[in-house]
């Protein structure tokens, strides 16, 4: 070997060792429900907690750059609170932590309930123990997975009042016959639907000789008048929850507070033994927390199942506003008040949830909050949650001293997430109001190739601001999502709903059909631009299967509505216009149908191949 030869290989030698020696260190943790937190957390010794894997994937990224993978092995991962992960815990902000689930791995926040008894009259009933940690309260109860029915009367459908008190508000008339006097009326919930929201307001007495129904607070949101109960209709639907006689099917059930018992109707050859019955106990799962001085950044979760969260209503009551905003009670002046998420972000950077589940929650799912940027939520489900499926940013309510964050901080915003290939269905469980995806105030949000359906009230909602006045709302785009069987309960928004200024936005490409007409007040539409909305771009869409006009403006100003297939019913126009003057709504280029043109089908099949052919291109 050449002196110079030999030279280059020690050089290479030294290289290769330098190189190996400042790698960024990588280390991996398993979790088993089976596992025992003194084990050292390898494959072999896996932890059982995820609250021991965090401890020891951020003790090995204390003082050095790397990345830590914590492995939840399939099973119930159970949680009595949320696991926070926060930005102080990584002092090396290039480090990377992974939280990956094998199999069915579940995060779930309930408790598994044992000692069953059969009762006299064939239900099955637990006792639940009392103590500081004890469960509270229960609004939901998931037997092998599925939402058992909360006792309700009637089973299907709805009540109408027969009157609205003197006031509209505190109490109402009802009818002979109505509905079974409730055992113990003050365990029992009033639910009413008004258009666009449902109010959740515990009862308080049940005068059956004057026939009155009365609540122990205001039916309906008090910062708003129109919430008043005969506002929308002068006999608005209601039904009741939360009695023993309500139970006359089979996975019915009833909590009673004071004894604190849960009981359940099973069908007659069912074994209890057999069942894994659950109810949510933790109200949030997993939280990454940054500050506005020091985001959390480059954590991602991926294949975790999300499960029982639990999220209980104020004494007095949710009377809800909007996607699941709802009125304060007692008010304390910070603005409306909202359902939490089980999953949420705040000050996050660089965060993606890819391939992951949100399932059988009492509150809403994913929560993508302030000063959260550049994160991902990718190819992931959305199913039976009681609020909001997603959320992006927040409202306008809070404060930077004594004004409006939104204009005194508004880099505060939520900015350049996105929202990719996720399926979102069967939210507002309880929560009518509630939307599949929810942007509120911000920015630059993209949500491109997502399937949005079977939803009590609007699929996808952006902005939030009633008024054309500048927010950092703004490129928002909404691009080739499949938005169906929506509006199912209640009226006045649509398939997309949109509110405020919103430069540089657009609505492209989406696939929009079968939105129903309820019985309120207002319609519903494949696209509803309410008020305020300016400078958004609404292109290339195919809205049909509408029960009234495709696209409705609201106090809208200037738009542009280019490209689009709109197939009416009917005597149904494409557009409505209510309060907006529609020479400032520039439409170019429409292809608009009459169910009744000779052409209707064959264009609607041609429309609807050319979507499915583009979109299966994209992908």
């Amino acid at each position: 070997m050449s002196y110079r030869v030999l030279l280059l290989h020690m050089a290479s030698s030294l290289l290769l060792f330098f190189t190996i020696a400042c790698s960024p260190a990588s280390s991996e943790f398993y979790v088993s429900p089976d596992g025992d937190d003194n084990n050292n957390g390898s494959q072999e010794k896996p932890f059982a907690t995820l609250v021991r894997a965090r401890q020891a994937a951020l003790q090995s990224l204390a003082d050095q750059s790397g990345s830590a993978t914590i492995w939840l092995q399939p099973g119930r991962h159970v949680v009595t609170e949320s696991i926070v992960f926060k930005a102080e815990d990584f002092p090396d902000t290039t480090s990377r932590l992974y939280v990956k689930g094998i199999g069915e791995a579940i995060l779930s926040g309930g408790q598994l309930l044992s000692n069953w008894q059969r009762t006299d009259d064939g239900l099955w009933m637990t006792q639940l123990p009392s103590g500081a940690d004890s469960i509270t309260y229960v609004r939901e109860l998931f037997v092998n997975g599925r939402r058992a029915i909360r006792s309700r009367f009637p089973n299907e459908g709805y009540i109408r009042i027969a009157r609205a008190g003197e006031d509209k508000r505190t109490h109402f008339f009802f009818g002979e016959g109505d509905f079974p006097l409730p055992q113990r009326a003050k365990d029992t919930e009033l639910v009413l639907m008004h258009d666009w929201s449902s109010s959740r307001i515990p009862v308080q007495s049940i005068d059956t000789v004057a026939q009155i129904l009365t609540p122990v607070d205001w039916i309906g949101a008090r910062v708003l008048d129109f919430f008043t109960l005969d506002h929308w209709e002068e006999h608005p639907r209601y039904f009741l929850e939360n009695d023993l006689r309500f139970i006359d099917q089979d996975y019915e059930w009833y909590f009673d507070p004071e004894a604190r018992r849960i009981y359940l109707k099973l069908p007659a050859a069912q074994d209890i033994n057999e069942l894994e019955i659950i109810v949510p106990v933790a109200e949030g799962l997993l939280e990454l927390e940054g500050t506005e001085e020091q985001p959390i950044r480059n954590v991602q979760i991926e294949n975790v199942i999300f499960r029982h969260s639990a999220w209980n209503i104020p004494d007095a009551g949710c009377a809800g506003i909007q996607a699941t905003y709802f009125d304060p009670r007692p008010n304390s002046g910070t603005g409306w008040s909202v359902v939490p998420a089980a999953v949420t972000t705040t000050y996050a950077d660089q965060c993606i949830f890819t391939h992951c589940r949100f399932e059988n929650l009492g509150g809403s799912g994913l929560w993508i909050g302030r000063g959260s940027t550049n994160n991902q939520v990718s190819d992931s489900q959305f199913g039976d949650i009681s609020g909001n499926g997603l959320l992006i940013g927040e409202g306008q309510d809070r404060k930077v001293g004594d004004n409006p964050w939104w204009e005194k901080a508004p880099e505060q915003a939520a900015r350049n997430n996105r929202i990719v290939g996720c399926t979102v269905t069967d939210c507002g469980v309880q929560y009518f109001g509630a939307v599949g995806i929810w942007c509120g105030l911000s920015a630059e949000t993209t949500i491109v190739d997502n399937e949005v359906h079977h939803l009590p009230y609007t699929g996808i909602s952006i902005g939030w601001m009633w008024s054309p006045a500048p927010t950092p709302a703004r490129e928002n785009r909404v691009i080739n999502n499949h938005i169906h069987h929506i509006m199912q309960k209640l009226s006045d928004g649509g398939g997309i709903y949109m509110l405020g200024l919103q430069p540089g936005s657009e609505l492209r490409g989406n696939h929009i059909h079968d939105v129903t007409v309820n019985v309120g007040r207002a319609e519903s539409n494949g696209m509803f631009l309410d008020e305020g909305t300016t400078d958004v771009i609404v292109s290339d869409n195919i809205i049909y299967n509408i029960a009234k006009s495709p696209i409705r403006f609201h106090r809208a100003t200037t738009n542009l509505v280019q490209d689009n297939f709109l197939f009416c019913t009917e005597g149904v126009p494409p557009f409505t216009y209510n309060a907006t003057d529609d020479t400032l709504i520039e439409k170019i280029d429409n292809r608009v149908y009459q169910v009744s043109d000779n052409d209707y089908e064959a264009a609607l099949q041609q429309a609807i191949t050319g979507w499915q052919e583009k979109h299966q291109q994209q992908e």
